[in-house]
């Protein structure tokens, strides 16, 4: 898998994508990630990358054909080209493990106010956001959604079992964990999970899931209670998983 990221400020990637499990799994050579400045494909004497919006209006906008030259000169065969937009579709877990099937990932980060909107109609394949705000850019974004589809590849993880017992993988929250010392100012670790009885173990935690994500999360509890026959199905024609949005 390789990540390619495009923006007009490297740096705020470049650390996020050299330490803990993205920086292992890169000098492992398990991924390839890097950011890549726009402005190596700007235009003119002082590489130019935006302009002042037709109609007016605040702020500069990115520009298309500065985008189109640096899509074409990092797009390999097959790569799918993301766009990090507001306006965009929810990331969510099973997303991850939709993007984590790809060879190459390529996030197209705005900045300022936004992008030339034939970027989005003409250059990408989708646009995605993790959440209901706006940020300055769209590095941050487009970082967490490296780390979360990059853990779900072979090797990345220490134990292949991490990625399938967290939150969202079942279309619950994930049970809390706990570990030394076995009591902590009067509070003590539950004793099911000292008892060493491993069904009453997965049992309790199952239960724990359950009543977290019914606190917590209860609008997860619909999607992922639904019979696979009667979820939405995708374009496919399958039954879409549960998940929860970022």
């Amino acid at each position: 898998m390789r990540f390619d990221i495009l923006t007009l400020f490297p740096e705020m990637c470049d650390q996020a994508l050299s330490h803990s499990i993205i920086g292992r799994a890169r000098q492992q050579g398990l991924i390839a990630a890097e950011a890549h400045d726009l402005r190596a494909w700007g235009r003119g004497r002082y590489r130019q990358v935006d302009d002042a919006p037709y109609g007016g209006g605040s702020g500069m906008v990115l520009r298309v054909d500065v985008i189109d030259a640096a899509l074409s000169a990092l797009r390999r065969p097959g790569a799918r080209v993301i766009l990090m937009d507001p306006a965009g579709a929810p990331f969510d877990q099973a997303a991850a493990r939709r993007l984590a099937q790809e060879t190459q990932l390529i996030f197209v980060c705005g900045h300022y106010e936004g992008v030339d909107g034939r970027v989005r109609e003409q250059l990408v394949d989708e646009a995605l956001t993790i959440g209901d705000y706006v940020l300055t850019g769209g590095e941050l974004p487009a970082l967490v959604i490296v780390d979360a589809i990059a853990r779900l590849l072979p090797g990345v993880l220490g134990n292949p079992e991490s990625a399938v017992l967290e939150s969202f993988s079942d279309g619950l929250l994930e049970a809390p964990v706990y570990t030394r010392p076995p009591e902590w100012q009067g509070h003590a670790v539950p004793e099911v999970l000292r008892s060493g009885h491993h069904a009453r173990i997965e049992a309790w935690r199952a239960d724990q899931a359950r009543a977290r994500t019914e606190s917590i999360r209860p609008d997860l509890l619909a999607p992922a209670d639904a019979d696979p026959a009667d979820r939405p199905a995708d374009s496919a024609g399958n039954a879409r998983e549960p998940s929860g949005s970022l």
